[in-house]
């Protein structure tokens, strides 16, 4: 199965969290922080939101940093996803 988003939206895989601190301590579930980078997957067409022209300025493949609990959460053939506005997404990492 194939996601495709609508609009201004972008389909996010994101990067596996940390499970253990740099001294080497291992974290539980619930105390690893979510990730914020992410590895884009697929990229809407853009087009008018709200009534403003929005263009796509990223593109599949890009690593991203997204705003940490921005989206929504998915999950398809046993992957998680995260659809988020371009918006959300702060920088790409180069």
């Amino acid at each position: 199965m194939t996601i495709k988003p609508l609009l201004d939206r972008v389909v996010l895989k994101l990067e596996e969290a940390e499970q253990t601190t740099k001294s080497g301590i291992v974290l539980s579930t619930a105390a690893q922080e979510k990730p914020q980078f992410a590895n884009i997957v697929a990229v809407g067409p853009g087009g008018v939101v709200d009534g403003k022209e929005v263009k796509m300025y990223v593109k599949e493949g890009d690593k991203v940093i997204a705003s940490k609990y921005a989206g929504t959460e998915v999950k398809i053939d046993g992957e998680d996803y995260t659809i988020v506005r371009q918006s959300d997404i702060l920088a790409i990492v180069e």
